[in-house]
């Protein structure tokens, strides 16, 4: 060990010295006796590990030797070009997300963050964890995506990527705002209202008086929290929250953060029944979005503006199909996953349905049931109510009866949820239809149910109703 080295040795923190040495040890699978091996004891690897001791020159070139890494790396981290050269491997993963190649995505990423453990770059951990997440989310692995999001959002702005590693305690950084986005994202979409605005709203107050306050990121977390206030039933708070979301774009001129505000101020209004009103905020949010080059942000637009063509009356059929296509390949092209072309087909078949082409409309629905269900609840019951209405358009009353079923089953895991609210109302007034009254009376409860409402007083069993009314 020449002189630097050896007086570097003296000045480092032992605690930096040893989270180096533990992520080089678990990079190579081994155990704290794998390392001691015969050179020293277990318990003195451990000690040095959790920053308790500092080991001396001869010490230390051993346990490098064993491990297979320079002293330099142990002392001084990883160096400027393996910096780079594993931005740059992040740089390939984030590219094969957005082209649409998840899972070769969710592979670059892994192996990426595996290189930043070893050589303890937190930030660039917290990068390549947040692009597993969004490879997870677009291959319909919601779940497993908010396990990745978790580890990020829930550290208090950094990770420690192993137990012993030192936290950077207070710093919030873009890459935890954005997993804070895909975090409250994936939580509404899997049924955690709750959860989705907790998690949102924790990183939100850490932003306030910080300079991050005012960036595109924290406009954005602001509309997908109003999102989940907004299908939790709560309109008012989602409203407030999003103008205050467009005042705040509005000074940064920032086109994608105006695109956010605008596109979600659209479906609030759409979701008022104002859609005549909501068209005209999704166009310009649309074109908006168009100068960037968000591909799956823009499909997923075009795919809501379709949906509020097809609630006008009359639905425009035909303008909600061109912008469907044009959809459809966006996702085809983008980092849009299995649930945004769920969305998407889900709005095609109800325009062919509208269109009068009941066994493409039914076809289509089959389709996305079979790719969502199991993945997400509402897309399953919403697929199987297209199936239902169009064989009941198509004079089958049985095997439209039997989809209304399948899609109450569907829905009966959800818990209170304005969406769920709306497709248990439009379920129960289709079996009514049908004349199937005791499950309609079911859906109309179940309906009311996931908006949160409930008897204020219950009736004891024991009492006779008709005795006890004068």
């Amino acid at each position: 060990m020449n002189l630097a080295d050896s007086a570097l040795l003296q000045e480092i923190r032992p605690y930096e010295l040893g989270s180096r040495l533990r992520a080089a040890r678990l990079a190579r699978g081994w155990t704290q006796t794998d390392l001691a091996g015969d050179l020293v004891s277990v318990g003195y690897v451990s000690r040095l590990e959790s920053g308790h001791r500092r080991p001396n020159a001869e010490v230390l070139e051993a346990l490098a030797q064993r491990l297979g890494v320079s002293i330099d790396m142990l002392l001084r981290g990883a160096t400027a070009p393996e910096q780079d050269e594993l931005r740059l491997a992040l740089d390939f993963a984030e590219l094969s997300l957005e082209n649409g190649e998840h899972a070769e995505a969710e592979v670059r990423a892994r192996e990426a963050r595996d290189r930043a453990v070893a050589i303890v770059h937190h930030d660039l951990a917290d990068r390549a964890t947040y692009l597993v997440a969004r490879a997870l989310e677009s291959q319909g692995n919601v779940d497993d995506a908010i396990l990745e999001l978790e580890t990020i959002v829930s550290s208090g702005g950094a990770i420690p990527l192993e137990p012993g590693a030192i936290p950077r305690a207070g710093v919030v950084a873009i890459p935890r705002i954005q997993a804070a986005i895909a975090l409250s994202r994936c939580y509404r979409e899997s049924g955690d209202l709750s959860l989705a605005i907790e998690a949102g709203e924790r990183v939100l107050a850490e932003l306030e008086g910080s300079p991050l306050d005012s960036s595109d990121e924290a406009v954005q977390l602001s509309v997908t929290i109003a999102l989940a206030y907004q299908s939790r039933g709560d309109t008012g708070q989602a409203i407030r929250i999003c103008r205050r979301a467009i005042a705040k774009a509005e000074k940064l001129n920032s086109p994608k953060a105006r695109a956010a505000a605008y596109w979600n101020a659209s479906l609030f209004e759409s979701d008022r029944g104002s859609v005549a009103e909501a068209i005209p905020l999704a166009e310009r949010a649309l074109a908006l979005l168009a100068e960037g080059q968000d591909g799956r942000n823009l499909a997923r637009l075009r795919t809501a503006l379709a949906d509020m063509q097809l609630q006008l009356d009359p639905p425009d059929v035909d303008a909600a199909l061109a912008m469907l296509d044009l959809a459809a390949e966006e996702l085809a092209a983008s980092s849009g996953g299995v649930l945004d072309i769920a969305r998407n087909d889900i709005a095609r078949a109800r325009a062919l349905l509208l269109a009068g082409d009941l066994v493409a409309a039914h076809e289509l629905g089959a389709v996305v049931h079979a790719k969502v269900a199991g993945q997400s609840p509402l897309a399953a019951a919403d697929a199987k109510l297209i199936e239902g209405q169009a064989a009941a358009a198509a004079g089958r009353p049985d095997d439209a009866r039997a989809a209304y079923r399948d899609a109450v089953l569907q829905l009966t895991g959800v818990g209170a949820d304005r969406d769920a609210a709306d497709l248990w109302f439009e379920l129960a007034g289709l079996l009514e239809a049908l004349g199937d009254l005791d499950a309609a009376r079911d859906a109309y409860r179940s309906a009311a149910a996931s908006t949160g409402l409930r008897a204020r007083t219950a009736i004891p069993m024991s009492v006779n109703v008709s005795s006890a009314i004068p």
